[in-house]
């Protein structure tokens, strides 16, 4: 049950970082935050936006892969309590 838990919530928080990196990348793509090169410089290690952009889109499929896992092992626990 704790890895379960801690499987669901690990989730939460790589998909609030995938979706926080995704909307840096496009933000510093569209000099919302300043020029390019120094916006790029100041907030991230990466040396593009598009990196930075891919880099969130892995985050969000592995904590949407994750959050599955999760879910369906509680979904597995609650069949496995109702059968007994």
């Amino acid at each position: 049950m704790f890895f379960s838990k801690s499987a669901r919530i690990l989730a939460i928080v790589a998909l609030v970082i995938g979706l926080t990196n995704v909307l840096l990348g496009f933000a510093i793509a569209n000099e919302w935050l300043g020029p390019y090169e120094a916006a790029l410089a100041r907030y991230t290690t990466r040396s593009s936006s598009g990196q930075v952009i891919d880099r969130g889109i892995y985050a969000i499929l592995v904590a949407v892969a994750l959050g599955t896992l999760a879910d369906i092992n509680f979904s597995i626990r609650k069949a496995i309590e109702a059968a007994e």
